[in-house]
């Protein structure tokens, strides 16, 4: 079996209810791009990727397909069951652009497990869960707001709520973080602070002591690992690594010199669900809890996200955010995952158990091959 062709196509994703405002930007529609591998038997793997805006991370739609263009003619001819082989021929074509290879990688691996006849999480190790925890994500707003949205996800059947903040007065975080403890208390339901690394280090040292009676985890809330080195000592709380986890020798570092205790892994930032199942695979053996999600995207995306999370140890599972509850249509409508009572369940099926339906995608942007 044997790569044929490459195709690549551009989706813009509205926000449902307008804005998502996070530290560092806001957006109101999201550019995903998705690649369609075909091999010569004719099997058919997707693959997804999509930044949140070009500051979330230094990830862009544009750079994305600009990477695949120098990508992919590297790429036909080779056989895609050789995962790893893949990723030596795109890094001996490419430096860098992770999230770019990744949507290469997961469709690689859609298009071997339905080849096979098997789930990718089959291909990742086997499921050990038929469904997996979500968690909900709201965006930066007012004490009141914020804390009115979060009671209602727990009621939703949500029972881990991530209040992003940053981006204004130190102070009206602090309200925030009090004001949604209110209503959370007594419900079970865990709380993670996200500054999306836009805290200076004297805010979030600020912070972790004026809510000390709160019991939070704080998620990525300086831009740097070294920052938070700095100030990891005077937190009363314990720190999630996010954006700054950029590639696995970062998360190998950061275990080892005990600067955190967990991570909001994106499957796209590491490169795809090779790498990622490394990741897991370190994080199950030193015992550190993490996430397993992306920036954004749609129901290829977050179909490998699941996969993956359904073979992680449920005890180290903190939970899988997809952007499902934020946009307003599936490209697999009949088979999208979804949240339900905070739960996602695994797509039936082989491979990633979704298939984006021709007429909501369009045409390709470019094809290879």
């Amino acid at each position: 079996m044997r790569i044929a062709e490459i195709a690549v196509f551009s989706h813009r994703m509205p926000v449902v209810g307008g804005t998502y405002r996070i530290a560092s930007s806001e957006v109101d529609a999201l550019d995903s791009t998705l690649v369609r591998i075909t091999a010569d038997d004719g099997t058919v793997g997707w693959g997804e990727t999509c930044p949140v805006g070009p500051t979330y991370q230094p990830h862009h739609a544009l750079g994305a397909r600009a990477a695949l263009a120098e990508l992919c003619p590297s790429l036909l001819g080779r056989d895609p069951s050789r995962l790893r082989g893949l990723h030596r021929t795109m890094d001996g074509s490419l430096a860098g652009h992770r999230y770019a290879k990744a949507a290469v990688d997961i469709a690689a691996h859609d298009l071997v497990a339905r080849h096979r006849g098997v789930r990718v999480a089959d291909l990742l190790g086997g499921p050990l869960v038929d469904a997996v925890p979500s968690y909900y994500a709201t965006g930066v707003g007012e004490p009141d707001a914020v804390a009115e949205t979060a009671a209602a996800r727990v009621a939703a059947g949500y029972r881990r709520i991530q209040v992003k903040i940053a981006g204004r007065p130190v102070e009206t975080d602090v309200e925030v973080v009090h004001r949604v403890w209110e209503r959370l208390e007594g419900t079970g339901a865990r709380l993670v602070v996200d500054g999306n690394r836009s805290l200076t280090t004297s805010d979030v040292v600020r912070l972790s002591q004026q809510c000390r009676d709160v019991p939070l985890v704080l998620e990525q809330p300086c831009d740097t690992l070294a920052e938070l080195e700095v100030v990891r000592d005077r937190l009363a709380h314990p720190v999630h690594l996010d954006e700054a986890g950029t590639d696995l020798a970062t998360v190998v570092r950061a275990i080892g010199r005990g600067v955190v205790d967990g991570f909001a892994m994106k499957v796209t930032r590491l490169g795809g669900l090779v790498p990622m199942a490394t990741f897991r695979d370190v994080c199950e053996a030193t015992h550190v809890p993490h996430t397993v999600d992306d920036a954004w995207g749609g129901d290829v995306v977050a179909a490998a996200c699941v996969q993956l999370a359904a073979t992680v140890d449920p005890r180290l599972l903190e939970g899988v955010w997809i952007a499902q509850p934020y946009v307003e249509q599936h490209l697999d409508p009949d088979h999208g995952p979804e949240v339900v009572d905070g739960r996602i369940a695994l797509p039936e099926g082989p491979g990633l158990g979704v298939v984006p339906r021709a007429d909501l995608l369009g045409e390709p942007v470019a094809v290879h091959g």
